[in-house]
């Protein structure tokens, strides 16, 4: 390995400056990570609790699927003590549950409900484009309602087949009309509320129409600030279009993690303050309402990505509620961990930056100190955002490897860059890391940091143009991004622009650079996740455009 070079540059000054400053950087940076963890943890008030076992919810969607069971597996088979131990949790909080299916062992349920007594199940038969896999349907939810006739209340025959595509009106109805003559509860059809528009001939077939209301997968989301109010709009145009009969809300929530759409963010306080609003709504309007759902239920996350898998009352893993009454509810219950992590990261990113100036024959200019400073700053604020994001957000193997890889890389930029800022070295380039061995001229430290560099410049790229081409279900990494973009901008401004661009570099940044504005312009501008995520795509890119290739000499 060749002797390391550094050269003279904007980094050097004859006037030593004092300990004070980094110490007061750093001072100021403790400041900055405290305000904003504990601004960004304030719990919120809420008039209703949004589960309270004194206010029962009226009823509550229930799949009973943990860690890797799934129904997508048609081997998958829930045991009856697994139902019951959920049925059991859900009778402390409602006196009613939907079910979508009767495979995978849910055909349990009934029997499981009227062991424990006090709950009334809302049954579904899922319909779909195999013919005979409904009538196996039918046949078995018509035996239940006669076994069972104190506990299935009513029967919901096919849920969004005709939203799916996968059946035609005239089918639908027909299945409908059949099962309507052999049993003698009430009998209703699930759809989102535009296609009830849309197909009115299934209104004369059935005995009451259940509509879902999803404010955040509206074809224009809407907030959650005015999710409540747009329930009850909704449910009152389509009492008016579909009169003299009942209008159920089969299903309506608010997911707790995952992407933003427009102006609808998933979080915990935005989940609970919707679930309270419209729980609220029903009880004092007097109108049925049924939440989906009951619990996480992670396999959706393969079909929906990360929000699919978090609009439970009840997280998956604990099986406990996120909203127990009397707590505050915060969108970061673990800040404090978070915070102190935060801290500890930027007393590191500083620490380096001293312990290697004892080893450098200068002092850096105050510049230098600054941007040791800002980087230390931003990564120790977003380190505990970005460790929440990757916890909620990794679905898989490929999931982890990929959210853990960014963070990591978020958490070595500033370290790597706080070492370069004060010793005047400048920011690799690919080529530098992976080019003909000959004449590389750079240290270990510097190969990790251009590791870092193309390793976060990848994953850009690829999200990236997940966005252009699939946007619908993809996760933005604002926060592990903006960590390991930020320390490269303020690294790249070490050097004056000298040399050849190299290509890939100039790749890279026009991709990025292309990709920002597309999705700037396809999200909108109430898309603060997208919004903030394409400035770190322009930074990066404009970093990545003023590489030369004689810069790398680090």
């Amino acid at each position: 390995m060749a002797r390391e070079q550094v050269i003279d540059g904007p980094s050097r000054r004859t006037e030593p400056i004092s300990l004070r400053t980094p110490l007061a950087l750093l001072l100021v940076s403790f400041c900055a990570i405290a305000s904003v963890w504990w601004w960004l943890a304030t719990p919120i008030t809420l008039a209703r609790a949004p589960i309270d076992p004194n206010d029962k919810v009226q009823c509550v969607s229930y799949a009973p699927f943990r860690g890797d069971q799934t129904p997508l597996n048609e081997w998958t088979h829930i045991e009856a003590d697994q139902l019951e131990q959920d049925l059991r949790q859900l009778k402390q909080i409602t006196d009613c549950v939907r079910t979508y299916s009767i495979e995978n062992g849910l055909d349990q349920v009934p029997a499981v409900a009227t062991r424990i007594g006090g709950l009334k199940i809302i049954q579904g038969i899922w319909l779909g484009s195999n013919r005979a896999k409904n009538l196996a349907q039918v046949a078995t939810a018509v035996r239940l309602t006669k076994e069972f006739p104190d506990t299935i209340s009513s029967l919901v025959v096919g849920n969004e087949v005709l939203l799916r595509g996968e059946m035609t009106t005239s089918d639908l109805t027909a299945i409908i009309r059949s099962v309507k003559a052999q049993v003698s509860v009430p009998i209703t059809y699930a759809d989102v509320w535009e296609y009830w528009l849309k197909n009115r001939d299934v209104y004369d077939a059935v005995d009451f129409v259940t509509i879902h209301i999803l404010p955040y997968w509206e074809d224009m989301p809407v907030k959650a600030k005015f999710a409540a109010s747009h329930v009850e709009a909704i449910r009152e145009r389509m009492a008016v279009a579909f009169p003299g009969k009942e209008i159920l809300i089969g299903e309506t929530g608010w997911p707790s993690e995952g992407r933003m759409r427009d102006g609808a963010l998933p979080s915990r306080t935005n989940q609970a303050r919707v679930v309270s609003e419209i729980l609220g709504l029903a009880k004092a309007l007097k109108f049925r309402v049924n939440l989906i759902e009951a619990y996480d239920q992670p396999w959706k996350r393969q079909l929906e990505g990360t929000v699919g898998g978090y609009w439970g009352l009840f997280d998956s893993v604990r099986r406990q509620l996120k909203y127990p009454p009397g707590e505050p509810i915060s969108n970061f219950p673990f800040w404090k961990w978070y915070m102190g992590a935060g801290m500890v990261l930027s007393v590191l990113v500083f620490a380096v930056a001293g312990i290697t100036l004892r080893r450098r024959p200068w002092t850096p200019r105050f510049s230098a100190w600054l941007g040791v400073g800002i980087s230390a700053t931003s990564a120790g604020i977003l380190l505990g955002i970005a460790t929440d994001k990757m916890i909620y957000e990794s679905y898989g193997w490929g999931g982890w490897l990929q959210w853990g890889m960014l963070l990591l890389a978020g958490i070595l930029s500033p370290i790597l860059c706080a070492q370069a800022l004060v010793i005047g070295r400048n920011l690799p380039s690919f080529l530098d890391l992976l080019g003909p061995r000959e004449g590389r001229k750079w240290s270990k430290l510097s190969a990790v940091l251009g590791l870092t560099l193309a390793v976060t410049a990848v994953i850009a790229a690829e999200t990236a143009l997940g966005f252009v081409f699939d946007p619908r279900y993809r996760d933005f990494p604002y926060a592990s991004l903006t960590m390991a973009v930020v320390p490269f901008a303020l690294l790249m401004l070490n050097r004056p622009q000298i040399g050849v661009r190299p290509i890939a570099e100039a790749v890279f940044a026009g991709l990025l650079a292309l990709s920002a504005v597309y999705v700037i312009l396809n999200e909108g501008r109430d898309n603060w996740q997208a919004m903030w995520t394409c400035a770190i795509y322009l930074l990066f890119a404009l970093t990545l455009w003023r590489a030369r290739a004689e810069q790398s000499q680090g």
